[in-house]
């Protein structure tokens, strides 16, 4: 498409630079900025364009192009905002959606910019229109039908047992619940509610809910039906002119030329119907689609718009929706009504024609930056879950479950299954995720019972922990980095796998320790290394990896001319994993030894792409249906906490992981279902997008919504989920709270402690979980304050960043004690544990610290008068208080002592080098350097500007700190 500077209006330079929303209104036929205190405001007698700016993962911006029509616009008007929203697209580079909408007919993505509702205003710009100023309060009656919020009139035929009605008058705003409406719906028009009581009483008018039938049960009814004059039976909902909707399904495509639309005869709509230099209109009924080719002119686009404008204006259809789409970005509703389509999606050739416009703009002395090609994001592999929790694995042998030791939780075979299940803190409380994972090799059987030995551990414990469906090569980073130094061999072990292989008469390639074995090795770091077994054959490497190949005793290391310096740091760790404490010989791609080769059977041609997974796009949110086994989805736009409802089930959808999110009050057979439900949307596929069938699904519980979960969303208030009842209940007690979440109990941090592990552990040591026991707490009558603020310090969990385990806890196993061993100890031995740590701080001329419980009369000496006794008794008492909060203090000091000693003793005179000099990725990289420790050697000002804090102070921290610190920066 040609563009020139006539075609582009001055206000539309700069749009689109930056995520967010711009409005223009049409004034004098000219689109005019509209502030941003404004934004959200409509009046019934104008037009506006509105546009959407998206930033996405890839870098990329996508914008979205709406036209709103107030219902007393001008034929003008509305035709000015049509042509010039196709001007806008082609400021844009030409590959924006475009949009109309009518008001009270607008699409759910125009409505969802401006939750909860939009609410427009009497008025206008336009001839014999004046913007209505605020006066005195009037009366107004609005009904609530799905997400349009529409002005009634104020009269008691308005009403009716099916809709939902907000009464909003000077001192108190009134929703009249029909007897047939849904609690979320319900729910949903509390939120209106809400606006309205923040937009026109500045938060301070009392709320009331009237339920249809209760005639005159309580006051605030009475107060209702006094506003339309006493109470009375409501007639029926008759269908009137806004309520008829357009119910038949057509699709019939046409050809835009010189202006007129010509029907396409076809019996199927194929993709190769349509001509990449002609424009296309496709009627849909309730949608009408108009498709312009890559090549189109300017002129062409607005003369199909207008073709299309014209189709549904003749056809008398004012709910029709109208969608503009570009070649190369169509809609998925678009794309859906083709019996076959290809997706040819050129995103290069939109990127050109978008510089294109840019570098015209730009020798204009237009600021283009936000119109330049997007740079493409840093990779950057976050897992969003603590890696110092604690683990248990099984292995399915059959129909049994086989508890692994800890040496072995990270080491999986191919034609397996397992199990695991992992503990660890979480933002408030402890958190708990249950998996399976299974092989590429592993049979449907032993699939099957992990998927219930699964069910039935969340299940036992009241549905609270999130439940994982793993795939080997599809594992999530979550995964990775709670296995660690994750190892899969070929083959398998359990009978299951042995059974198969024998039934098929095929060999059996388990891996044997001492036999042929190639592993490539892959990760981002310490805390996410893998190794997998490949074929031991030359077309299984890749320049991009590093390998580790070893025959009996002969180990030897080969590293891919594309492989970076972290990646051969793995390969070391993984050694000692897989052949420690052998000699090794190196090998560089091109000039390996013939023995190396002789050990892959002969050199032959390999690849040297480096393998990728699926990629994380923008997540989408579902609102899901399950009934009669088939799944029924609505998608929900810019999506927030608040659109999850506790009654329903809902879909988090980021194409490389499925997130099924299961509400409180889900009734329990669904519950159970839900993972049925995963499968099913990925089955289904509603994006289009060739789901891989085996992406990883969670099923998340409300009130135990993990970190990698929430992340999806902009904030979480995790006391939303803490409140008991209905969504229409809760969202009723905040509303009448002021908008604060109102809490029925309090949460309290699960007491938990965590052995936990390195976050960089040092090479040649082979890493191992520990768990310890939280010893059962001694209740002990008649503590004193001191006392009890003594045993906060060391019982209360909150008193501690939990996110890592407390130094002090992490003495009470040694690393090769295993959990399992850890589990099984006695309580007893715990709790001596812990009382020991109380006598370390004793001081040998007082008192025990925890004095005895006197429960009988002990014997004596004579006793004195009893005056002098009581006065005895006083004295002593204030002495044992003085005495126990002497010694809190002291043990607080010394275990906050001890903390910064862990951070201390790393603090020493090291060499330093540029930051640089100390990437992982770094060209000319530095060696003989503790490799675990890089900031170390960073200077004192450069650390403070990477860091942001100085070298002294970030050593002064416990070294658990530390950890936590540089994990959450990842500077190298």
């Amino acid at each position: 498409m040609s563009v020139s500077m006539r075609d582009l209006d001055p206000a539309f330079q700069g749009a689109g630079q930056k995520a967010g929303i711009e409005v223009w209104r049409i004034e004098n036929f000219s689109p005019a900025p509209i502030p941003k205190s404004s934004i959200g405001k409509f009046f019934t007698g104008d037009s506006y364009i509105v546009l959407k700016t998206t930033a996405l993962k890839t870098g990329a911006l996508r914008h979205d192009i709406h036209y709103w029509l107030g219902k007393d616009t001008s034929q003008d008007e509305a035709g000015t905002a049509a042509v010039k929203t196709v001007e806008l697209d082609a400021a844009l580079g030409g590959r924006a959606v475009q949009y109309r909408e009518v008001q009270g007919h607008e699409t759910e993505k125009f409505l969802s910019y401006f939750k909860p509702c939009i609410i427009p205003q009497e008025g206008g710009v336009a001839s014999g229109f004046k913007h209505v100023e605020a006066e005195e309060h009037v009366t107004r009656l609005f009904v609530c039908r799905g997400k349009h919020v529409v002005h009634v009139p104020f009269a008691r035929s308005s009403l009716n047992h099916d809709d939902i009605y907000i009464l909003d008058t000077k001192s108190k705003i009134f929703q009249f619940n029909g007897s047939n409406s849904s609690i979320q719906e319900r729910a949903k028009a509390l939120e209106v509610v809400q606006y309205i009581k923040d937009t026109y009483h500045d938060g301070t008018c009392e709320v009331a809910t009237v339920e249809d039938g209760r005639l005159m049960a309580d006051a605030d009814s009475g107060e209702f039906w006094g506003f339309f004059g006493g109470f009375a039976p409501l007639p029926r909902k008759t269908a009137n002119a806004e309520d008829k909707t357009v119910t038949f399904d057509i699709k019939k495509l046409f050809c835009v030329e010189k202006g007129k639309a010509n029907p396409v005869e076809a019996d199927t709509l194929e993709r190769e119907m349509l001509d990449t230099n002609k424009c296309y209109i496709l009627d849909c009924g309730l949608e009408v689609f108009v498709w312009m080719g890559r090549t189109t002119s300017l002129d062409d686009r607005k003369v199909a718009s207008g073709a299309a404008e014209e189709m549904i204006r003749s056809s008398e259809r004012p709910k029709s929706q109208m969608i503009r789409i570009i070649e190369g970005f169509e809609t998925v509703p678009f794309r859906s009504k083709f019996d076959t389509w290809t997706q040819e999606t050129n995103t290069t050739v939109s990127e050109d024609s978008r510089g294109r416009v840019a570098a015209l703009l730009q020798r204009q002395g237009v600021n283009v930056r936000g119109l330049m090609k997007a740079a493409p994001p840093k990779e950057e592999l976050e897992a969003f879950i603590d890696c110092t929790g604690n683990l248990q694995v099984w292995r399915v042998n059959g129909q049994e479950k086989i508890l692994l030791q800890a040496a072995d939780h990270s080491k999986f075979y191919s034609g397996d299954c397992y199990v695991f299940q992992y503990s660890y803190p979480g933002e408030e409380k402890e958190e708990v995720l249950i998996g399976t994972w299974f092989g590429k090799q592993s049979v449907e059987e032993e699939r099957a019972f992990a998927v219930s030995m699964a069910s039935k551990m969340v299940e036992s414990m009241k549905f609270v922990p999130a439940q994982a469906r793993i795939y080997e090569g599809k594992e999530p980073v979550q995964f990775f980095v709670i296995m660690q130094s994750f190892i899969v061999f070929k083959g398998g072990i359990s009978s299951g796998y042995k059974k198969y292989i024998a039934e098929k008469e095929v060999d059996d390639d388990t891996y044997n320790e001492n036999g042929l074995a190639l592993f490539r090795i892959q990760g981002s770091g310490p805390d996410n290394m893998q190794a997998i077994q490949v074929d031991p054959v030359a077309s299984s490497l890749n320049s991009s990896y590093c390998y580790i190949l070893h025959n009996d005793s002969s180990v030897f290391t080969w590293m891919g001319n594309l492989a970076t310096s972290t990646d051969q740091e793995l390969v070391e760790r993984q050694l000692d994993l897989i052949k420690p404490n052998l000699q090794t010989r190196a090998q560089k791609e091109g000039s390996e030894s013939e023995q190396f080769w002789e050990l892959l059977g002969g050199k032959t041609e390999y690849s040297s792409q480096k393998l990728t997974k699926e990629p994380e796009r923008d997540p989408h949110l579902f609102s899901c249906t399950f009934t009669k086994d088939i799944l029924k989805v609505t998608e929900i736009y810019n999506f927030t906490q608040d659109d999850l409802m506790t009654e329903d089930i809902f879909i988090v959808d980021c194409h490389s992981e499925i997130f099924v999110w299961v509400g409180q009050e889900v009734v329990p057979k669904n519950k159970l279902l839900a993972l049925t439900i995963g499968e099913k949307f990925i089955e289904k596929d509603s994006l289009l997008e060739k789901l891989s069938p085996e992406a990883p699904i969670y099923v998340i519980m409300e009130g135990g919504e993990p970190s990698f979960f929430t992340r999806f969303f902009t904030s979480w208030d995790s006391s939303k989920s803490s409140m008991h009842g209905n969504s229409f209940q809760r969202k009723l007690k905040i509303v009448k709270n002021g908008g604060t979440p109102v809490a029925d109990k309090p949460k309290r941090r699960t007491p938990a402690s965590y052995g936990g592990r390195a976050s960089v552990p040092e090479k040649s040591q082979q890493r191992s979980r520990t768990m310890s026991l939280s010893p059962d707490r001694v209740r002990v009558r008649g503590r004193s304050p001191a006392f009890n603020a003594l045993a906060a310090t060391f019982e209360n969990q909150n008193a501690r960043n939990l996110s890592t385990p407390p130094p002090v806890v992490r003495k009470l196993y040694p690393r090769s004690v295993t959990p399992d061993s850890a589990r099984l100890a006695p309580k007893s031995s715990a709790i001596a544990s812990r009382s020991a740590l109380f006598e370390k701080f004793k001081t040998p001329p007082q008192e025990p610290l925890i004095p005895k419980s006197i429960k009988a009369s002990p014997k004596t000496p004579e006793s004195p008068a009893p005056e002098s006794s009581s006065k005895g008794q006083e004295e002593k008492k204030d002495n044992d208080k003085e005495e126990e909060k002497s010694m809190s203090s002291k043990i607080v000091s010394l275990t906050i002592q001890e903390d910064a000693k862990e951070g201390v003793e790393d603090e020493e005179d090291l060499p330093a080098y540029p930051y640089e000099r100390l990437k992982t990725t770094s060209p000319d990289p530095v060696t003989d350097i503790d490799v675990t420790r890089r900031e170390a050697y960073l200077s004192s000002e450069e650390f403070k500007e990477k860091f942001g804090v100085t070298k002294e102070a970030f050593y002064k921290l416990p070294k658990w700190k530390q950890n936590k610190f540089k994990m959450a920066v990842q500077l190298f």
